[in-house]
């Protein structure tokens, strides 16, 4: 009888403890076991540095994309006045298409720079040919008056350019940060806001004054001195392997987790460059001046500044993918709501500027965060170029669509506001999706 005891009682504890077992290895695959605190240094003065070289990195790469809508109405009403919206559109689609697009290696050529060879042999083999190219490029830019010229200056070599700068900049810091990686993050990304501001003001006063093509070379000497720091700040912690492979890594989409978030990242991504490229151009339809139009761009990245680090302030608090979904919420809301009812108020048009500016830098700032909290740290450069080489076929194509809606409504805007709105209430939806999948959808989860 106390054999039968004995047997009974060591079967329970050995059923409790498959249980721990069980519970445990459930643990162990959702956490990152790289997210350990100790094994990030989350300040000191090396890791502030490398997101100071981030900052540098972005006001180039990320400041021309924040200017597009200045570029946008200039370009479609001096060099390319001829052209039909969508065609113009292309331009700028393509421009965000390699800036996303180089992300990940795919080839052995030159458009796949970034990523995996991030991992493999850290951030100069990337940053100093990005900023050799992106120099080169707004010079080239500054010359160019046909179509096919601008095109291959600013929207080839300067897209390819700028992805080299952006995607080292931001994987860089997740190196260093981990429960301050969204605010470190955010403050890194500020740059492309204050290079948004401060690009649309030269070419607004200088264009008229000296030309066009010597705003741009003043925007090509800034882009020199912010390369240079760039080269010299952003550094790496862990060692760079060598075996890291050298593909897009299509292989980690079965992962729920990492695959849901790039859907939501694509979706949010395809919404922002609506209004960022078609603000300054719907100024001018509203006739509320050329001068003030181009300032919407301005105001817009005004917002756009605090945008940047704020959200990442609360998503350290409250968690990534929650504030991620709120602020893709808001600015469908203020899309559909305040932007499709503007019509020529000139009070109502600069606050959706304002206000999208600030909700929408989240979008820049917070998606390569989520992408990080759903992979190991060692991982962050490849899933990172991986997600923004599959996001860049929604940019390459979100700015022409949005401008053949344009034109089948005759030039009107109404139905580009819809579109733009309408992504951003999807992108919410499915950020609510990965964030339920990945972290829990219980209401007080923070993730």
């Amino acid at each position: 009888m106390a054999d039968i005891e004995a047997h009974l009682h060591h079967s329970r504890d050995q059923g409790a403890q498959t249980v721990l077992e069980k519970s445990a290895s459930h643990v162990i695959a959702t956490e990152d076991p790289y997210d350990s605190i100790e094994k990030y240094p989350e300040g000191g003065l090396r890791a502030w540095l490398v997101v100071l070289g981030s900052w540098c990195a972005m006001i180039p790469s990320m400041g021309l994309l924040n200017t597009i809508s200045v570029l946008h109405a200039w370009t479609s009403t001096h060099q390319l006045a001829n052209y039909s919206d969508s065609s113009v559109g292309w331009i700028f689609g393509v421009f965000s298409f390699f800036l996303y697009f180089g992300g990940a290696q795919v080839g052995a050529d030159a458009l796949g720079l970034t990523g995996p060879i991030f991992d493999s042999h850290g951030p100069l083999p990337v940053v100093i040919p990005g900023s050799i190219g992106l120099i080169i490029s707004v010079f080239c830019f500054s010359a160019s008056t046909e179509y096919y010229q601008i095109m291959l200056s600013f929207s080839v070599l300067g897209g390819v350019s700028s992805c080299c700068l952006f995607t080292p900049a931001i994987s860089a810091i997740g190196h260093w940060f981990n429960v301050r990686r969204g605010i470190a993050t955010g403050i890194a990304c500020t740059a492309g806001g204050l290079g948004g501001v401060f690009f649309p003001l030269i070419i607004i006063y200088v264009g008229p004054e000296l030309g066009f093509a010597w705003a741009l070379r003043i925007i090509g000497i800034i882009c020199f001195v912010m390369c240079g720091l760039a080269c010299i700040l952003l550094k790496t912690r862990l060692k760079p392997d060598q075996s890291r492979g050298m593909g897009i890594d299509l292989r980690a989409l079965r992962e729920p987790n990492y695959a849901l978030t790039t859907l939501a990242v694509w979706l949010v991504e395809f919404a922002v460059f609506v209004p960022y490229t078609y603000i300054s151009s719907y100024g001018i339809y509203a006739n509320i001046g050329t001068s003030l139009s181009y300032k919407l761009c301005v105001f817009l990245n005004v917002g756009a500044i605090p945008g940047r680090a704020f959200p990442g302030l609360l998503a350290d608090r409250f968690g990534r993918f929650n504030v991620m979904a709120l602020t893709a919420l808001v600015c469908g809301i203020m899309t559909l709501a305040l932007w499709y009812n503007a019509g020529t108020s000139e009070a109502a048009i600069i606050s959706y500027a304002v206000l999208f500016g600030f909700w929408s830098g989240a979008a820049i700032s917070l998606t390569p965060v989520c992408i990080a909290q759903v992979c190991r740290v060692e991982d962050i450069g490849k899933r990172n170029g991986t997600t923004f080489t599959l996001v860049s076929f929604g940019t390459l194509t979100a700015i022409p669509i949005a401008g053949a809606i344009q034109e089948s409504n005759g030039g009107e805007f109404w139905g580009l506001i819809i579109f733009g709105g309408v992504l951003y209430l999807v992108a919410c939806v499915a950020f609510v999706v990965a964030r339920g999948v990945a972290g829990g959808w219980r209401w007080k989860v923070k993730f």
